[in-house]
């Protein structure tokens, strides 16, 4: 009963390097977490405020004599938000949006909209394990440039924006229990004013979830394993021990840890005795650890011949010290040339690999669940960059695929332009496109709870009222989360995540944790290739991150056209969307 309390000498197990793929051996894609921080370069720049001596001076004043020009504080724009019977609406938002808002003719209030930094920075976010060149980016600077063109109507139900440029803008209201509507409006030499009328009827989509994701497919599938009998367990690598304090279900869950740098703990359960038959099925388990960085979490299964298969979570990458439990459920990353007979193993290995100095595991309840019929890939673009617009979505437009995008609210609303319009957004929704929600692009990890809070709920009220079809999904800016902000989000979102890693990271599709799924960098041909594969064998999902082609962490134009034309020459594999996968997710628990 106590077999896992001792700690045992590193045995060497067959087959063990060749299953490592994440810290057992040297890995080309790893890389130094130290440096991997967005580049400080990437924030405004003093320099770019108004130098003083540009200032105006006194002795320049318009002349007695001169005319003032009545365009030099640009004209004023009046919006009316009412219903259908004429009657104001109060705490209607209104937005503005317009390609002049970005060319320095915008309200003063949106002047640091030009000043964030440009896509073709490098923000390496991701965990060490994985290559630098393939990290997150940050497409911009955090600068928050929330509201500089948006507002909520008074009691009158009118809002006025000053400060704009002649040209054509669009005024987009919304207001609870009504339909959203929009107006094109045209200033041309006068202040402007316009009407906006909203319909009852509401919104298909709501601000807040009806159910806590988590919490409602928190165990899905059929229990396999719960730690509640340790017997047939034993230690063949580190330390391990029985812990009656910390649990994600049952009385207790297995602590594995290891204060030796770089040391693998390894713990193994005995399967002859009990000759299970495991075949055509995925697996998941629920984790817990208080060191993420370089650690991956591996289950591998070694038939009575000697042959093997790991199943791996390369990389976890949150933020913090603890997020609490969460539930892996990995993708296939090696077997042996003679693949392990499922309905005939001899063992079950739960493998911790890490390269830091110290490694703190828990794991519990492991399930069983069944598998697709067919693999399933996911283009993941984040930052809803034009690169997109004007060179990805072509080719998927030709290919017959689409895309999720995810979307950042302020450099949208801050007219950024580099990033697609919202008018440009619903364009490619109608193109079968994704529009999932980015957060705020700051680390949600690092803000206040009530904060946080407050910018997921706007964030979330910003895609509702957009009319963006996946607002239920998220991508954590930065892949970064913890305990806090995967309780504040499940309020808003139904799932999203991402643990993020360089090499091949795929899931299962029935048993992951609804919103910390895996993903893998695009930023390698042949890694995108590898990862369509596996999910075509093994019936499992890979959800692809890319952002910008001028990007390293990106595939250039033509090897996305190629990657784009070997999906669609691959057998026994689809293009999917979040929306998709989650109904799998949600029909299959």
């Amino acid at each position: 009963m106590l077999a896992l309390s001792g700690v045992a000498a590193v045995s060497g197990i067959a087959g063990c390097s060749a299953f490592g793929g994440g810290d057992d051996g040297e890995d080309p894609n790893e890389t130094d977490d130290e440096g991997n921080d967005t580049n400080e370069t990437g924030e405004t720049d003093d320099t770019n405020e108004t130098d003083a001596g540009n200032e105006t001076d006194e002795d320049n004043s318009t002349d007695e004599g001169n005319e003032s020009d009545d365009t030099e504080d640009g004209y004023s724009l009046s919006v009316t938000v009412e219903t259908g019977d004429g009657d104001p609406i109060e705490g209607a938002t209104v937005w503005l949006e317009g390609d002049q808002l970005a060319d320095g003719d915008a309200p003063e209030e949106a002047g640091d909209a030009g000043n964030e930094t440009t896509a073709n920075e490098t923000g390496n976010e991701t965990d060490a394990n994985e290559t630098g060149s393939g990290n997150e980016t940050a497409s911009g600077g955090d600068t928050d440039t929330s509201g500089e063109y948006e507002s909520e109507t008074g009691g009158d139900g009118t809002v006025e924006f000053t400060g704009l440029a002649d040209g054509e803008y669009t005024v987009l209201a919304s207001a609870e229990e009504y339909a959203d509507n929009e107006e094109t409006i045209e200033i041309d030499g006068d202040d402007t004013e316009t009407t906006v009328t909203l319909e009852e009827g509401g919104n298909e989509l709501a601000v807040e979830t009806e159910y806590n994701s988590r919490e409602e497919y928190a165990q899905p599938g059929d229990s396999f394993d719960d730690f509640e009998d340790l017997s047939a367990w034993s230690i063949t690598e580190g330390n391990a021990e029985e812990n009656t304090d910390v649990s994600f279900t049952g009385s207790q869950s297995v602590r594995m840890y290891t204060e030796e740098e770089g040391a693998n703990m390894v713990i193994e359960r005995d399967l002859e005795s009990d000759n299970p038959d495991l075949t055509d099925l995925d697996f998941s388990m629920a984790v817990r650890t208080t060191t993420p960085n370089n650690i991956a979490v591996e289950l591998r299964f070694v038939d009575v011949y000697g042959s093997a298969r790991a199943y791996q979570l390369r990389s976890i990458t949150y933020g913090g010290d603890d997020p609490g439990w969460f539930r892996i459920s990995p993708g296939v990353v090696a077997e042996d040339e003679y693949p392990p007979e499922m309905d005939f193993l001899s063992t079950l290995e739960v493998r911790v690999h890490h390269t830091g100095e110290e490694a703190e595991v828990w794991v519990d309840d492991i399930r069983t669940h069944d598998q697709p019929d067919s693999g399933y890939v996911i283009l993941s673009w984040d930052d809803g960059m034009r690169g997109f617009y004007d060179e990805a979505s072509p080719l998927h437009d030709e290919y017959g695929v689409n895309a999720a995008q995810s979307i950042v609210r302020q450099w949208i609303i801050g007219g950024r332009e580099d990033v697609m319009t919202r008018g440009e957004l619903l364009e490619r929704q109608e193109a079968g496109d994704q529009i999932v929600g980015h957060g705020s692009h700051t680390r949600l990890g690092e803000m206040d709870p009530d904060e946080l809070r407050d910018t997921i709920e706007t964030d979330k009220q910003f895609k509702v009222n957009s009319g963006f079809k996946g607002a239920n999904f998220l991508t954590f800016p930065h892949n970064d989360f913890d305990a806090t902000v995967l309780d504040i989000v499940s309020d808003y979102y139904y799932a999203g995540g991402f643990n993020q890693a360089g090499n091949t990271n795929l899931t299962g599709v029935y048993g992951f944790d609804p919103l910390v799924l895996p993903r893998t960098i695009g930023y390698d041909l042949a890694t995108c290739k590898e990862c369509v594969d596996i999910a075509a064998e093994y019936n499992q999902c890979t959800i692809l991150n890319f952002h910008d082609f001028d990007l390293d962490n990106t595939i250039n134009e033509g090897e996305y056209e190629e990657f784009l034309q070997y999906i669609t020459d691959t057998d026994n594999v689809e293009v999917i969307t979040f929306d998709d996968l989650w109904q799998m997710r949600t029909e299959n628990q």
